[in-house]
């Protein structure tokens, strides 16, 4: 049962949350990255591997379900191309993917949340990378 599942979001809700979520439903987006100080702000155990989440959309409509199929702690200055690539937000370099996500964790959204206006990533963050594979269109 998809109702019982616990929820992934990716970014927040509006245009970014629609953008990946529209990628995850077409196949292209299969990792995604966080910061590992988010789990920690909310006490949340690490996910792991197996676990099944409901992707929901920026109405909070649950859309789909995935599953993990790898999760890892690294430095943000250690991402590969590869995960880079299945981040599925056309990122054809590392150096292009870390951008994107440094004008996320750098934005007013993500710093208004953290409550800090001034925080910044380094290579030396860590992040939580992962795989996941689209199970069901709901």
């Amino acid at each position: 049962m998809t109702a019982d599942l616990p929820v992934a979001q990716f970014g927040f809700p509006g245009p970014l949350r629609d953008k990946l979520v529209a990628a995850i439903l077409d196949g292209t987006k299969t990792t995604t990255t966080g910061l590992l100080q988010d789990y920690e702000i909310d006490g949340e155990p690490l996910p792991e591997a197996g676990r099944r989440l409901a992707v929901v959309d920026s109405a909070d409509r649950r859309v789909a379900v995935i599953e993990l199929t790898e999760v890892r702690v690294a430095r943000l200055g250690d991402v590969d191309l590869d995960h880079a690539r299945n981040e599925g937000e056309g990122h054809d370099s590392v150096a292009a993917w870390r951008a994107g996500h440094e004008e996320f964790w750098h934005g007013t959204d993500y710093r208004g949340w953290l409550g800090d206006p001034d925080f910044t990533v380094t290579d030396e963050t860590s992040a939580v990378l992962e795989r996941f594979r689209l199970v069901e269109r709901l």
